[in-house]
């Protein structure tokens, strides 16, 4: 069963957890319940991050303060204050004691102060109505108490609406009509259903079938280097007994093919796990025998489709002269230098026909294009020369040039300029690809 961990103060978990009983019983969601979100949050991300899948937090503090600890690609979510929370406040104010002001003081995130602001004006309150007190997660919560306290007592707010439930207690407790800017339940719904479908989402990629394909090149030259049979028996076994070793790592099944070639099959969740362990092993191997290792990773639903896309995925490893871990999902998306900080996706595959007639015409393929485009986007250029493509290409600068001048004939890049850096040599041509 997968779980997802509700993140707030005691109230607002609560009312989460009403909503959350609507969902699916697939779904379990845990409670975990603080004072002090600046205390308390890091603490209960840190030490039950692997008893949920998932993360959902009462609002914009405790969410802002786990990102901090959490990984970019965590599923999390938070539901966000909108107008719908300051109406409701408003409605609240006038049941309770029948009364219609502009006079009030609120405190919210600095984040989502915009959102908050567009509401307050669609109603004709502007800046010189309210008393607005903004903050960050390093929020003080006696100094936005005295905010709201001061106001109230000098005569200047007739009530005051909080984010903090810390700051809601404090003015309750010196008779000031505060109320919370609490989420409805239409808005936990919408928001919540986001973070279960991440979770659904991760569980069905974490089960996926991964296949690696481990490709020992130019292994003739092993057999040439082995003086007797039983050296290169030995030398046979060395190499296995590693892979042995990786593929129970990831509870995989190891096959050998014989020649230098090796296929591992495992889920994606372990593959991805052991990454960085998979990188250690190839490039130590590599060290060890000198010779290139090409390593394609490929995932799908069933084990011919992860094992058609590991045969493809080791092809555009042999490509690049740096080798990398290369590795083809499903939906035929193409990643390269997999698991590192630099890796580089892109698409072998499109269905815009008009594209694809342009790229015939020039005898570019749609792999080449995307992959220049995934380049252009890494990097951040607006433009670029040839050379700069070159470089990160791995291929010569009178190729990328030609690419690039095919590019312009069909529309799908722009020639901008000239650049030179010494009196030598011819200027460098400036591109814009039109994405």
């Amino acid at each position: 069963m997968q779980r997802i961990g509700v993140v707030g103060p005691g109230p607002s978990v609560n009312r989460i957890l009403e909503v959350a009983s609507e969902f699916e019983s697939e779904i379990e969601f845990v409670p975990f319940v603080y004072e002090d979100p600046r205390e308390e949050v890091k603490g209960i991300i840190e030490r039950n991050g692997s008893l949920v899948n998932g993360w959902f937090f009462s609002g914009p503090i405790p969410y802002m303060i786990a990102k901090s600890v959490l990984e970019p690609d965590s599923n999390m979510g938070y539901c966000p204050p909108t107008g719908l929370n300051l109406y409701k406040c408003l409605l609240q104010l006038f049941f309770d004691h029948e009364l219609v002001t502009k006079n009030v003081s609120i405190d919210m995130l600095d984040t989502e102060k915009v959102n908050l602001l567009d509401s307050l004006y669609e109603l004709g309150i502007t800046n010189e109505d309210i008393h607005l007190k903004t903050f960050n997660e390093e929020y003080d919560p006696k100094a936005i108490t005295d905010f709201h306290l001061q106001l109230w007592r000098k005569g200047k707010t007739k009530a005051a609406f909080t984010c903090l439930h810390s700051v809601y207690q404090a003015l309750q407790k010196e008779g000031v009509p505060v109320y919370r800017i609490y989420m409805t339940k239409m808005e936990i719904r919408n928001a919540m259903s986001m973070v279960v479908e991440m979770v659904k989402g991760s569980y069905f990629k974490e089960t996926q079938i991964g296949v690696e394909i481990i490709e020992l090149e130019q292994f003739d030259r092993i057999v040439e280097r082995a003086t007797t049979r039983y050296q290169l028996q030995h030398l046979e076994l060395d190499i296995k007994k590693e892979l042995i070793v990786f593929s129970e790592n990831i509870d995989g099944s190891l096959l050998d093919h014989g020649n230098g070639r090796y296929q591992i099959f495992s889920s994606r969740g372990a593959i991805e796990r052991e990454i960085d362990s998979l990188r250690e092993m190839v490039e130590k191997l590599a060290l060890d025998l000198n010779i290139p290792i090409a390593v394609g990773i490929g995932f799908g639903e069933t084990a011919y489709s992860a094992e058609l896309n590991a045969r493809r995925a080791v092809l555009n490893s042999k490509e690049n002269p740096n080798r990398g871990i290369v590795a083809i999902q499903e939906d035929g998306v193409i990643i390269e230098s997999f698991g590192k900080m630099e890796e580089l996706t892109y698409d072998y595959r499109s269905n815009d026909k008009d594209l694809l007639e342009k790229l015939n015409k020039v005898n570019i393929s749609i792999k080449t294009f995307n992959k220049i485009g995934a380049i252009v986007q890494r990097m951040g250029w607006i433009s670029f020369t040839a050379q700069d493509l070159a470089t990160n290409l791995s291929m010569t600068p009178r190729y990328a040039q030609r690419i690039l001048s095919n590019l312009c004939e069909v529309g799908l890049a722009e020639y901008h300029g000239e650049e030179q850096y010494s009196n030598r040599g011819r200027p460098r041509k400036i591109f814009t690809l039109m994405m």
